[in-house]
């Protein structure tokens, strides 16, 4: 083969290839022109509308998660109390309810002084808040270090979780039949419907509250040379510490609202026992004092509770 035709046939490739490039370049100039045509016929959307920034003399009542001056927040406490108030007083001014479904204020204020000149409703409130004390405090007592060992162990929380997550879903009150065989009628029994009601709750809550120790607090914590107990004692308890106050301010009144139910077992004193004897002879001014009178001290301990969170977990949120 001579060197003409060898440069020849290379000319010729060189050819074949530029018209291949330049179908190929063709062809991509018409599937863009396509797609241009097909975008040309789309609807235009139309535009955003342009929304006024928040005012800066904005109302914080009514501002998200924005904290509210000590006048309004107290103005809005004393409210709370006034507006049901007044419904009240309404409602039997135009007699559109009956005094003996609903009584007056003023006749829940004479059946709560007489109960005091008595001095029955002290004995009966002293009797109650024994039992939710009692009740109860054993089931933190049960519950605390439960819901820590569940928060900060996987172990724990394989081995627990399962059966308390059953249990609670068990109600109080049906455990009944049974404490009266196991513990009679005496006082046991009604702890241990209060136990029973709250114990279970409370540890599952706990165990939420361990659980939300981030886990750089305590990769830190090691890193820092801090070892397993330490960790435990000083980094993940304070921690959760104002969650597992939180988890028992809620279970306060899960107690108190157990204690009624927990006083219908053969009870001779407390506010639950004086609450069905008036239901018995339809005295529904009683039993709008005795349940203001549990209100109140339940709202008590609420304050209580609440002030202690403040103290010992000012840095939460």
């Amino acid at each position: 083969m001579s060197a003409t035709d060898a440069a020849g046939r290379a000319a010729q490739r060189t050819d074949a290839a530029d018209e291949a490039e330049a179908r190929r370049l063709e062809d991509e100039q018409r599937l863009a022109e396509a797609q241009e045509e097909r975008r040309g016929t789309r609807p235009d959307w139309s535009p955003l509308p342009r929304r006024a920034g928040l005012k800066p003399n904005a109302s914080p009542l009514l501002s998200l998660r924005t904290p509210i001056p000590a006048r309004w927040r107290w103005t809005l406490a004393v409210a709370s109390f006034v507006i049901p108030l007044l419904i009240w007083v309404t409602l039997n001014a135009l007699g559109t309810i009956k005094p003996l479904f609903l009584p007056t204020p003023v006749a829940v204020f004479d059946a709560l002084l007489k109960m005091i000149e008595s001095g029955e409703l002290f004995s009966d409130l002293w009797a109650t808040t024994q039992r939710v004390l009692l009740g109860f405090g054993l089931a933190v007592l049960v519950s605390v270090p439960l819901g820590i060992v569940m928060g900060t162990f996987d172990a724990g929380l394989a081995l627990f979780e399962p059966v308390i997550a059953m249990l609670r879903y068990l109600p109080a009150s049906a455990f009944i039949p049974l404490l009266m065989i196991w513990l009679g009628l005496g006082e046991p029994s009604k702890v241990a419907v209060l136990f029973l009601g709250t114990v279970f709750f409370n540890t599952l809550m706990t165990a939420d509250a361990v659980r939300g120790v981030p886990r750089s607090l305590i990769d830190v914590s090691y890193t820092l040379g801090a070892r397993r107990g330490e960790v435990l004692r000083k980094v993940i308890v304070p921690h959760a510490l104002p969650g597992m106050i939180d988890a028992t301010r809620v279970n306060a009144a899960a107690a108190w609202n157990f204690v009624v139910v927990a006083e219908l077992i053969n009870a001779t004193a407390g506010l639950g026992l004086r609450i069905m004897r008036a239901q018995r002879f339809t005295q529904t001014d009683r039993i709008f004092a005795l349940l203001i009178v549990i209100g109140l001290l339940g709202l008590v301990i609420d304050i209580a509770l609440r002030l202690l969170r403040a103290r010992v977990g000012k840095w939460a949120a």
